[in-house]
């Protein structure tokens, strides 16, 4: 029986893990993780993720082939396969801070395998790395091999959270990078069988562990490209009248452009993005190319722009102030049908009005208050270690309420910021949220989920991306 040991029990370790046991029944799939409370919620009934479809997979294979373990040492020992989706945060200081990634928690893996390591082991990236790991993990196996031989692969994961399942049972493509030697090939193939189980031949592919490895860092880019440019684009209709939703369906009928990523919003979040992209544009400096770190540095400038551009409309709309005032925001986690806080734009825009002094509250079907909490008071790049190294969550963010309920949240509000794309925001009694909050009610819609023309016939005065500005907008500066 093939035997393969994950090690990181996160976002992409448990479902990928979770989906190669459910389709490959005779293969032992066993996910270790030095956190013994994640592993506790993997063994329950609480998953410490949500994302839909994950708890039938869960528990369809828990116990049969796939099992959920704080004892790494003995599991990394047995495995033949070794899958590392550990965290690669963004560097806060040092050598590349603010953009090298930081491969302590790689490093430390690949020393404990080398340690307790008793046979041959294929050892397979999972987390996003910077080109050129695979090299360094290489080294270190070797050099601490006591005869052990090791092989290295890339396999990059593309998932999108809240299609995870949906993306891992039918995949674009699953891309495996290795060595170009008769070792390498081998191993290459031992991973391909096992992905061959559900995933059609033609949809493997097969590169050098170099071409992996950028892959990954290209697809994040340029999907972020796509998202900067569409938002680079709503704050000229703003400017000029036209409608960003309009302009954006007439380009993506383009079949070279297609219509995918090209909602404009109050900017991306995520994980992978940022951190890819800023990842990208460290290796182009270290490579001697400033002119393309430069281009790409550009899309995270859009991105932060457009965070910083909605606030100031919020605050400017208001009198250009909204200190004591109570501002209800309706979405917390970065996408709709994810738990996932990670990097989302509600922190920075959050943030954003907490300085100019307002009272917030939030409300979002998935997120804790505690993750909201934390969320707030963590420094940039915190959230990427894990939980018991974060920073513990103060109790200072007082001016932030946290409730279970849209209409608790707006009760008494003066403005509301829809700031993820929830289906239930499009549902909501909006004439019963006007009649509860203060007058003027203001409506600033960062994810365009709701029809601005409807909610001025109740009264709001409405701001959405993109959108022509309603009148009581166009006298305030955007960018002040």
């Amino acid at each position: 029986m093939v035997k393969i040991c994950c090690i990181g029990a996160g976002y992409v370790g448990g479902p990928t893990m979770a989906v190669i046991a459910l389709k490959c029944p005779a293969i032992e799939v066993v996910v270790v993780d030095i956190s013994v409370a994640r592993i506790a919620a993997w063994n329950s009934d609480q998953l410490p993720i949500y994302e839909p479809g994950l708890d039938d997979v869960v528990k369809q294979c828990r116990g049969r082939n796939l099992f959920f373990s704080t004892d790494i040492e003995k599991h990394v020992r047995e495995a033949d396969i070794i899958f590392v989706s550990v965290n690669t945060p963004t560097k806060t200081r040092g050598l590349g801070a603010g953009k090298a990634a930081d491969l302590t928690y790689w490093e430390s893996a690949a020393r404990m395998i080398a340690d307790v390591a008793k046979s041959d082991k294929i050892v397979v990236e999972k987390s996003t790395v910077p080109v050129k790991t695979a090299e360094a993990i290489e080294k270190i196996l070797t050099h601490n091999s006591k005869g052990i031989r090791y092989q290295i692969l890339s396999n990059p994961e593309f998932l999108a959270e809240g299609t995870a399942i949906q993306d891992l049972f039918s995949p674009d493509r699953v891309l495996i990078g290795g060595r170009e030697t008769p070792e390498g090939r081998k191993a290459v193939q031992a991973l391909k069988q096992v992905y061959a189980n559900w995933v059609p031949e033609d949809r493997i592919l097969t590169t050098n562990l170099w071409s992996a490895e950028l892959s990954k860092l290209a697809a994040n880019a340029f999907l972020a490209q796509r998202i900067s440019s569409v938002n680079a684009i709503s704050a000229l209709c703003e400017a000029t009248g036209a409608n960003v939703a309009e302009v954006a369906f007439a380009v993506g009928k383009d079949s070279r452009i297609g219509p995918k990523f090209l909602n404009a919003s109050v900017g991306f979040g995520g994980s992978c993005f940022q951190k890819d992209i800023l990842n990208l544009v460290y290796i182009c400096e270290c490579n001697g190319l400033p002119e393309v770190a430069n281009y790409w540095k550009q899309v995270i400038k859009i991105n932060d722009y457009q965070k910083s551009r909605f606030v100031n409309r919020v605050v400017s709309s208001m009198f250009n102030t909204v200190a004591g005032k109570k501002i209800a925001v309706l979405g917390f986690a970065f996408k709709k049908d994810t738990g996932d806080t990670r990097e989302t734009p509600a922190i920075d825009v959050c943030k954003g009005l907490l300085g100019d002094k307002a009272k917030i509250s939030i409300y979002d079907p998935q997120v804790t208050e505690d993750q909201i909490q934390r969320d707030l008071a963590m420094n940039k790049f915190d959230w990427d270690h894990p939980v018991h190294l974060q920073p513990m969550s103060p109790t200072a963010v007082k001016a932030v309420s946290v409730t279970w309920d849209a209409y608790e949240a707006t009760k008494g509000a003066h403005g509301v910021c829809i700031l993820t794309e929830w289906e239930e925001f499009r549902k909501l009694d909006f004439a019963k949220i006007y009649e509860s909050m203060q007058k003027p009610a203001f409506i600033f819609d960062g994810r365009n989920v709701v029809d601005p023309e409807e909610l001025r016939e109740i009264g709001f005065i409405v701001y959405s991306i993109g959108k022509p500005l309603d009148s009581w907008l166009k006298d305030m500066p955007a960018v002040v």
